[in-house]
């Protein structure tokens, strides 16, 4: 529960760094320096991500399901305004499990950067760019992401266009990330 709430209330952002954190308060420096050697001992991803959407509902209450739907909406607005790029929509406003904090995370493909940010640009979005790191098999890869600073964040990880076919794993559950098309989002507010 403590992982959980460090994510949920002081914005540690990664699970591990919240496992971390969390033994370190619970059980001290020592006691993190032996969970480390045994992280059987540790709560999975999936256990801190239940504790967090627990906090998120027992904090959010009713508002969180409108602010759901508002995320979707705009998450369906951008990818209708980038249909070149066959953005899908993942993680928590996917799902339907955000919570304060959460921001809007879209899968674009394009093996020309430039031709995003040219997009992006005319749209009149502001925006920012990070080179993050990602672990890829037995390596790690280097992507590309977009910030737009829209009324929810917006983040554009920008992938190859090969990589369509190509579906990473959740670090919460070890599945392949569920990528969400404009339809389907489209099906989903009609339902909601």
């Amino acid at each position: 529960m403590e992982a959980g709430r460090l994510m949920y209330e002081e914005g540690v952002s990664h699970y591990f760094d919240a496992k971390r954190v969390a033994a370190r308060r619970v059980f001290g420096s020592q006691g993190e320096r032996s969970l480390r050697s045994r992280p059987a001992l540790l709560p999975s991803n999936g256990e801190i991500r239940a504790a967090l959407l627990l906090l998120a509902d027992m904090t959010e209450g009713d508002a969180r399901g409108e602010r759901l739907n508002a995320m979707r909406a705009l998450a369906l607005e951008v990818m209708e305004a980038l249909p070149e790029f066959r953005p899908r929509l993942i993680g928590s406003v996917a799902s339907g499990h955000i919570r304060r904090g959460s921001d809007v995370d879209l899968h674009v493909f394009t093996d020309e950067i430039e031709d995003l940010l040219y997009v992006v640009e005319e749209r009149g979005w502001d925006w920012d760019m990070a080179e993050v790191e990602i672990r890829r098999g037995n390596g790690f890869e280097t992507y590309t992401h977009v910030y737009l600073d829209l009324e929810y964040p917006v983040e554009l990880s920008v992938y190859p266009v090969h990589d369509i076919r190509f579906r990473p794993r959740s670090s919460t559950d070890g599945q392949p990330i569920d990528r969400v098309s404009a339809a389907r989002l489209r099906a989903m507010l009609l339902k909601s």
